[in-house]
């Protein structure tokens, strides 16, 4: 509660303080146009301009509907004959003023309106995602919770078992279990990312430790598949969560391993880029189904017809926890096929504006267009 108080607190602070700096801004460039004697009326469409951007920036209707007000007086005390004076009865000002209020009144409101709107978009597909994820749990944790209890039950109800049959189906119980422990920890990842960026800890983290340590665990469960990484020399510390993109990395490593097909290798690369760095993990099988590229991260995905029914579960769960993991860095992740065969997954993190480099070549190479997603 002290928290949401706080953020409350911290939201109406920066809000009033973007308020007043375009308010500002807005007098001193009508007093810029003053001095070099520009045509009477400019003030009027700079503290429209002015309302729209603050509209734009605040939140809610108040800060817009208080701008309009504000720049109706500010407008005909500093910038309307004679001057600091208010005069509403000279011949056409009472018009100006009434239409200058009434669009900059409009205008604040379609913004904040058009802003509700997005926030609505977005939490529908939030809502969408959710359900997606369920879906998607409710088959990941039945199938091997049923192969586990037949297991169980094989054991105890046949005393004719052999012990090697009774290993055998021990075995599978481990693995069933430990296909569920994986489940789990990507709903945790998702908890983490759930309500938001507040109970994050995204600080400057060293790539190669966070890639290795996810190479490492991958290969507790798939020791057959070579993994490499190939990271660019004299890398900086990239701003992350180290805990949950390890757990995207070993996502991804992980449907790979399941969905690719008779893979030999994956590769893990991650190069800067100007304003970002670019995660990518690619393999050498068969890549993509073409229908499924774009809705790979919606939790939607449907086990493949030759995929067995011994652990290797939906793809889904896995990648929709990429995406919303992802989404919390403010970053984009997307998927395509390589040319010379097998996939790719890409994910870009945002570095701070005050870790962009000084310099960098004109000619570097611009970011590849974020597709929607495996």
């Amino acid at each position: 509660m002290e928290q949401e108080k706080c953020g409350r607190g911290r939201k109406i602070a920066m809000d009033t303080g973007i308020t007043v700096l375009i308010i500002l801004a807005a007098v001193l460039l009508c007093n810029i146009f003053r001095i070099d004697n520009v045509t009477q009326g400019y003030a009027s469409p700079v503290f429209v301009l002015a309302v729209l951007m603050i509209s734009r920036l605040t939140e809610g209707y108040v800060y817009g509907l208080a701008a309009s007000v504000l720049g109706v007086f500010v407008v005909n005390f500093m910038f309307t004959y004679p001057y600091y004076a208010f005069n509403f009865t000279a011949t056409g000002y009472p018009l100006t003023f009434v239409v200058l209020l009434g669009v900059s009144i409009v205008t604040s409101t379609l913004t904040t309106q058009l802003k509700q709107r997005d926030m609505l978009k977005l939490e529908n597909e939030r809502v969408k995602m959710q359900a997606n994820l369920l879906r998607s749990i409710s088959h990941d944790i039945r199938t091997p919770l049923t192969s586990i209890n037949g297991a169980a039950s094989a054991i105890l109800e046949n005393q004719d078992l052999t012990e090697t049959q009774k290993q055998e189906l021990l075995r599978d119980v481990r693995n069933e279990a430990q296909w569920l422990i994986r489940v789990v920890e990507n709903l945790l990842s998702v908890t983490r990312v759930g309500t938001g960026q507040a109970n994050m800890n995204i600080e400057p983290w060293d790539a190669e430790e966070v890639v290795f340590e996810a190479i490492q665990k991958f290969h507790r469960h798939y020791p057959s598949v070579k993994v490499e990484a190939d990271l660019e020399d004299d890398l900086p510390f990239i701003p992350m969560e180290p805990l949950l993109i390890e757990r995207v990395l070993i996502n991804l490593m992980e449907n790979a391993a399941v969905h690719g097909g008779n893979i030999s290798g994956i590769c893990i690369s991650v190069k800067e880029r100007k304003t970002m760095f670019r995660f990518r993990v690619s393999d050498d099988g068969r890549g993509f189904p073409p229908e499924k590229l774009k809705n790979a991260f919606d939790g939607a995905g449907e086990i493949s017809a030759d995929v067995k029914s011994d652990g290797t579960r939906n793809m889904g769960l896995g990648l929709s926890v990429c995406k919303a993991i992802i989404q919390a860095h403010e970053g984009t992740i997307w998927a395509e096929n390589n040319r010379e065969g097998g996939a790719s997954v890409c994910f870009d993190l945002p570095r701070k504006p005050e870790e962009e480099p000084a310099a960098m070549a004109s000619s570097a190479a611009p970011a590849e267009p974020a597709e929607p997603g495996r």
